[in-house]
């Protein structure tokens, strides 16, 4: 193997600095949200997640679960949110590294260590909405089965039916990992 078989093409390399870029932009959008409709509320209640930050009608939100035994949403409840920013800035510059080294074995290990932390981030989001449908306070006024609110799609508890929706940021982030796989199809061969 020669090494220009190794090396990535130009076009490639910038690929992957736009991919650096919506990773960098994807911190500005809201990555996550849950919208909760009911007959009291037409319009919609939201809890919006940035990477850094809980955005919406929280308190409203946090009144109504308190009914139904669930604890408050705030983001000291999601430590998450202190870090997570930081890491995606993280990814973003080494991103633009591997498009500066034009090496497709350090895009192999990008790709890879990609990959792990975004299951390991919908597995902790799941986690986390596994905990606030399940551990129900015994005192809540209003009695009901515990539940586990989707990372996507709908659900319904009492007369509040919710849906749980990708953000921008989130479409970012997979537009920029898509931006990363294209290298390997088009520089598969590349003598």
């Amino acid at each position: 193997m020669n090494a220009s078989s190794n090396k990535l093409s130009f076009t490639s390399s910038l690929l992957i600095i736009l991919a650096a870029v919506l990773f960098a932009v994807s911190n500005f959008f809201p990555w996550w949200k849950m919208v909760f409709w009911a007959p009291q509320y037409p319009e919609g209640l939201n809890i919006i997640v940035y990477p850094n930050k809980l955005e919406g009608q929280i308190d409203i939100v946090n009144g109504l679960n308190h009914y139904i035994g669930m604890k408050n949403f705030s983001e000291k409840n999601f430590p998450e949110l202190s870090y997570l920013s930081y890491l995606i800035w993280g990814a973003a510059a080494i991103t633009l590294l591997t498009a500066l080294l034009r090496k497709k074995v350090v895009l192999y290990v990008l790709i890879g260590v990609i990959v792990i932390g975004g299951v390991l981030g919908v597995l902790d989001l799941h986690n986390a909405l596994h905990d606030y449908g399940t551990n129900l306070s015994p005192d809540a006024p209003i009695k009901i089965a515990p539940f586990v609110p989707p990372v996507i799609g709908k659900n319904q508890v009492a007369n509040f039916i919710t849906h749980s929706l990708l953000g921008p940021g989130t479409y970012f982030l997979l537009t920029a990992f898509v931006l990363l796989l294209i290298p390997l199809w088009k520089d598969r061969k590349r003598k």
